[in-house]
This record gives structure tokens, C-alpha cells and sequence, in this order.
């Protein structure tokens, strides 16, 4: 067993027995900015993506289900490009990292009494973020086929610029870094989206827990992204594995500071020539790399040994590709046939543009009413989209296998009696596990004063076989079992947000608890997150800072 086996281990008990060092207390003053600083490097402005044409949301939510508006209904609007452009790109990233809105609203959530002042604000994003800090770099790598010269450029979500750091076609190292069995997408293109990770972003708040919530972070936006395309007919799927290091070197990063968690191969439009052939995938170990440096904000910068030796497990053997299938003895488990079964409809969504979708996302700190329960149609719609989210990658490269189990926590859903069930995807029902209410357990377990569980119509909790995953596929594979949790919760607050429910998605619980109500024992199923679902108050006070 690996180091990641010990790390998973702590996780799951952070609840009990604190993650060292116990006694960290962050320096908010002292905190570092939410992106990059690049003094010096030429900026370009995206095109404005609010032009390009909305798609309906449910095709990406619910792939090849038929479950929008219409059973069958083809994934994608006609006459879907053949590939991104630059218009298509620009509104991806605006729609998922770009600063789309600022939060004000009067809510639960302890940094309210900052928010009224400018230097506090909270600027929302459709992406979720760990915290709100999203601390995931993204980086543009363009070959000659796109729409601007050649290089590397990194996407400024203040400005939804990009700022350009390098000139020069590099693709073939980032191909080259990937690896002669890369998936054929992989090479049969010259434009890549790279996501790093910049440790102490994230580090500076949850300090050794904030490896994991790093992984949680790159598997929202990776959703959002599959969603986002998905919904026009186009493609996107992370790869994992490569040679970090190579990808290190380029981006002119330190490994131990910032760590490259995806690459996502981009399939251009109007490129069809070269997109069904191999493009040479010969790079040097030597080469041009991104001499811009970054401009740390903090006077102070912490390294904790935990990120650190995580760091080193998971870039340990990180070009070592696991073989398609490799993750089947790592699969959920089956939910069994028999016991108090609850049936639901067929999931639906309304035919809301994705767009509006991800500008509508929000946490709802506080806001929860069990006046006007969950209905069954809404819980079941909810509950299959996340059982259909999957972050894809080469070991699960069709995203088939179900990685994830779901559990329900009942509180107020119209028709169907509190207690805790299991979601069978296979027959789309519930099965009960522990019956009765779960308002007091759930609020017993869980940290902070944020949100009040026993409100919610419904909590959700999914599992992932964390330690399966990871003697399936190495150490690495801590990335993908963490990450598709994120999957799961950028899904959740979609499927809300489509719905117009409100939702919440916290890390703060006592995991532990949760394996012994839930009868887990001896399962290797890990409680990563709770995904509160339910009404919201009417009429609640908020700022609107489209007209302000």
C-alpha cells in the first residue's frame, strides 16, 4: 500500500482525530489572491461568451438518457460544430471559471459580515470551488490550428483574458508528455487545456486537508466542462496520466508548489484534416518553457509535509497509464434485490439553457424551508444525473463504469417516508437502510453553523470505494476517486439549479459517522461529501449587482 492509503485514511477520520498539524490557524490578512499573477505578460481580451448560442441543459446532465423535455431527444442542438473555436472556448471558460456575478445575499455562511465591502466581495463562478477558492490554473496550449499564434496562455478569470506566456507551437512536448498510448484524441490535435493546481491556495485555510480538497476542485470544473459540451453536441475528457514533471518544466512551475492534475485535448473546428491523424507525439526533454513566473501575494508561505509526500505519491509512476478496465474491481457496489423498496418516476429536467443553469448555481447557506417538501420527480431527477457523472479519463474512458453509490437521507420529500435509502440507478428507486427521521443525526455530525440538515428536504451523501481505486491503479488514483466525488457535486448543483431547488455541498462531517449508520463497515465505501437538497424560503434579500 501506498502513501495515499494512509492519507485516505486520515481523511476519513479527520472528523475524530484531526488532520496534523491540529493546531494551524490561517493568516487571513496574509492569504494569497485567487489566480495567478503574471506582472509583464501580454493580455488578450476572449470574446464576450455571452453571444454564443445556449443549449439546453439536460442534454448534458442526463447523456444519452433521453431525459429532457422530449424521451430521445438527440444530445445537442443541430447543426453542433465539429469541433470548439474561439467563440466556443471563450464561453466555456466564462461559463465555468469566469466571474460571472457577485454574491450578497443575506445568508448563513460565516464570511457574510465581510461581504458588503468591495476588497471582501464574493465573486461567483458556475464552477463550484472548495471553500471559494478555486485554486485551479488553466492553462491554453495552441498549435498551429487555432486562432491564435502559437504558445501557452494562461486564462485570466478577471479579465476573461488570456494572457500569453510563451509564442511558439509546444504541443508536440505536451503530446510527448502524455505518452505514445495516449488516447487517439489525445494526439490527433494541437490545442490542449492543462489544469494545474497551486498547493497553497488552498493550503493557507485547510492545510493538510487541502490535497483532497484540490481533487475535489479539478473535478468540478472537469464536470462542468463534460456538462457544458456535452450540451452542444461536442466532446471533452480529461486525461490523467502523463509525465508531470515534463508538464512542470514547460509551464516553468515547481513541482512541489503546483501540480498538473488534467490535460484536456480539444478537438478544433475546421481542423478535420488533421484531426483523425496521429500527430507526431516526439518531444525533447529540453525546450522552450514559460519564463513568467508567478507573483505570490502571502509575505509567508507554509509547506506542510502531508501535501508534500501526496504530491510525491501521486507524480510517482504518474505516466505509468492503467489499462482500460483496470478500475472494474474498484466499481460501486450493486445495491441488492428485496427489502422496503420506494419507486420514482422517470427523471426529467425542464428545458433550461445550461448557461442559465451555471449563473443560477449558488450555495444555500441557511436558506432551506421544509415547508414545501422535494417531490419525488425532483429527487429522482437529481439523483440520476449524479449517478450518470463520471470524470472519464483512460481507465473509464466512456465514463460506463459507476464509480459512485448514492445514499438518501430523507427528511421532507412529498410521499415518501423519512429514513436514510440506498439509489438503485438500475431500477431508479430507493431502497431503505435505516428508517425513521434523520434530522438529528445528520446535524449532530456535521461541523459548522452554515446550514441547518434537518431543513433540507433530502440530504445526499455519495460514496466512492477510495482505497479499491487506489489498489486498482496506484497512488494516482487518488486524484480520480476525489475528483469524481466533485464530479458528483458540480452535477448536484446543476441538477438543482435546473430545477430551481436550492442546494449545498459541504465537506464538514464526521465521515465516520456516517460508515456506521449506513451499515459500511468493511465495504471500503468513503462518505466524501453531503449534498444538502430541498426549497428555499420565498423572497429572500439579495443584491443585484447587474443593476447596481
Amino acid at each position: 500500500m501506498g502513501y495515499a492509503h494512509e492519507y485516505a485514511d486520515a481523511v476519513l477520520h479527520r472528523g475524530r482525530v484531526p488532520m496534523e498539524p491540529a493546531d494551524f490557524v490561517p493568516d487571513w490578512p496574509d492569504g494569497p489572491r485567487r489566480g495567478k499573477f503574471y506582472p509583464g505578460a501580454e493580455a488578450y481580451a476572449l470574446p464576450d461568451g455571452d453571444d454564443v448560442p445556449d443549449a439546453p441543459a439536460w442534454a448534458g446532465l442526463l447523456p444519452g438518457s433521453g431525459g429532457g423535455p422530449t424521451a430521445g431527444a438527440p444530445a445537442g442542438p443541430p447543426g453542433a460544430p465539429g469541433g470548439f473555436t474561439l467563440p466556443l472556448l471563450s464561453a466555456m471558460l466564462k461559463d465555468s471559471y469566469g466571474l460571472t456575478g457577485r454574491r450578497l445575499g443575506i445568508q448563513a455562511n460565516s464570511d457574510l459580515s465581510g461581504l458588503p465591502f468591495y476588497t471582501h466581495a464574493n465573486w461567483s463562478r458556475g464552477t463550484a470551488g472548495g471553500g471559494g477558492l478555486y485554486p485551479v490554473g488553466v492553462y491554453w496550449a495552441s498549435g498551429p490550428s487555432g486562432p491564435l499564434t502559437p504558445g501557452v496562455h494562461y486564462y485570466d478569470v478577471q479579465r476573461h483574458a488570456v494572457q500569453r506566456l510563451l509564442t511558439g507551437d509546444v504541443t508536440a512536448r505536451v503530446r510527448a508528455a502524455l505518452g505514445p498510448d495516449a488516447p487517439a484524441e489525445a494526439v490527433q490535435t494541437d490545442q490542449y487545456l492543462v489544469l494545474g493546481v497551486k498547493y497553497w491556495q488552498t493550503a493557507f485555510k485547510y492545510n493538510s486537508f487541502g490535497y483532497h480538497v484540490v481533487c475535489t476542485d479539478v473535478g468540478t470544473l472537469v464536470q462542468t466542462w463534460r456538462v457544458w459540451a456535452a450540451a452542444r453536441g461536442l466532446r471533452t475528457a480529461p486525461v490523467l496520466w502523463f509525465d508531470e514533471p515534463r508538464l512542470n518544466d514547460l509551464l516553468g512551475t515547481v513541482g512541489e508548489e503546483e501540480g498538473v492534475f488534467a490535460v484536456v485535448p480539444l478537438r478544433w473546428d475546421g481542423d478535420g484534416d488533421r484531426n483523425g491523424t496521429p500527430r507526431t507525439a516526439v518531444g525533447t526533454e529540453t525546450g522552450p518553457a514559460v519564463r513568467h513566473r508567478d507573483v505570490e501575494r502571502s509575505r509567508t508561505v507554509i509547506e506542510f509535509p502531508t501535501v508534500l509526500a501526496m504530491h510525491a505519491a501521486t507524480v510517482a509512476g504518474a505516466a505509468d497509464r492503467p489499462a482500460p478496465g483496470a478500475l472494474a474491481p474498484a466499481a460501486a457496489r450493486p445495491v441488492p434485490a428485496g427489502g422496503t423498496r420506494v419507486p420514482l418516476s422517470a427523471p426529467a429536467f425542464p428545458d433550461v439553457p445550461v448557461r442559465r443553469v451555471l449563473r443560477r448555481r449558488r450555495s444555500s447557506f441557511g436558506r432551506f424551508d421544509a415547508a414545501e417538501p422535494v417531490t419525488p420527480g425532483q429527487l429522482s431527477s437529481v439523483l440520476a444525473a449524479c449517478a450518470a457523472a463520471s470524470l472519464g479519463g483512460e481507465a473509464d474512458p466512456d465514463g460506463a463504469l459507476r464509480q459512485v453509490r448514492l445514499y438518501a437521507f430523507v427528511n421532507h420529500v412529498r410521499d415518501i417516508a423519512p429514513g436514510a435509502y440506498v439509489y438503485d440507478p438500475d431500477a431508479g428507486d430507493l431502497a431503505l437502510v435505516v428508517p425513521g427521521a434523520q434530522g438529528s443525526f445528520l446535524q449532530e455530525n456535521y461541523f459548522l453553523a452554515n446550514y441547518n440538515l434537518e431543513q433540507a428536504g433530502v440530504v445526499l451523501v455519495p460514496t466512492v470505494r477510495t482505497k479499491a481505486v487506489l489498489d486498482a491503479v496506484g497512488d494516482r488514483g487518488y486524484r480520480l476517486a476525489v475528483g469524481t466525488a466533485g464530479a458528483v457535486a458540480q452535477t448536484f448543483y446543476l441538477a438543482a439549479s435546473a430545477l430551481s431547488l436550492g442546494a449545498g455541498v459541504a465537506l464538514g462531517f464526521d465521515n465516520v459517522s456516517f460508515v456506521e449508520r449506513l451499515g459500511l463497515e468493511g465495504t471500503e465505501e468513503a462518505p466524501l461529501l453531503i449534498m444538502p437538497l430541498g426549497n428555499e424560503r420565498p423572497g429572500p434579500a439579495d443584491f443585484r449587482h447587474e443593476i447596481a
